[in-house]
């Protein structure tokens, strides 16, 4: 089921948010996302993040900031290739008309599901803080 985030989730969403992220991109060293973690942690609560819940076990949730912009979509590992993420992109893609996100270009396992979903890419650009290329994917209904 997906609900709204719960503030009392906010822990338990950041200890997915850094692994995810580490597991993810094993191209950026763990110590960015160790870094980036209290400044995502303060953001968090101020974004529309959307929690997938199943027998009181969250497995993973969807952040969207400014109008369908998606900060990223986070699954467990152990929960990955169940179809949670598709879930969560359909729930989003109910409530936007277009939706745009950024994914690097070495993190194939996300493009080639955000390809599935039908996104494109719209843009390219160099992250300066990581040094990595990245692309600005675009869905529009």
């Amino acid at each position: 089921m997906i609900t709204k985030f719960k503030i009392e989730q906010l822990d338990e969403l950041m200890k997915i948010w850094l692994e995810t992220n580490i597991d993810a991109h094993s191209f950026i060293p763990k110590e960015y996302w160790i870094d980036k973690a209290p400044l995502v942690k303060k953001l968090l609560p101020s974004s529309d993040i959307y929690v997938f819940k199943e027998c009181n076990t969250i497995k993973g949730f969807i952040g969207v900031i400014e109008n369908g912009y998606i900060a990223g979509i986070f699954i467990k590992k152990e929960y990955q290739r169940e179809g949670i993420g598709n879930k969560l992109i359909d729930y989003i893609k109910s409530k936007y008309e277009n939706i745009t996100l950024d994914v690097y270009n070495k993190n194939e396992k996300a493009l080639n599901f955000y390809y599935k979903n039908n996104f494109k890419v719209l843009d390219s650009k160099f992250d300066e803080e990581t040094k990595e290329l990245e692309y600005t994917l675009f869905y529009k209904k």
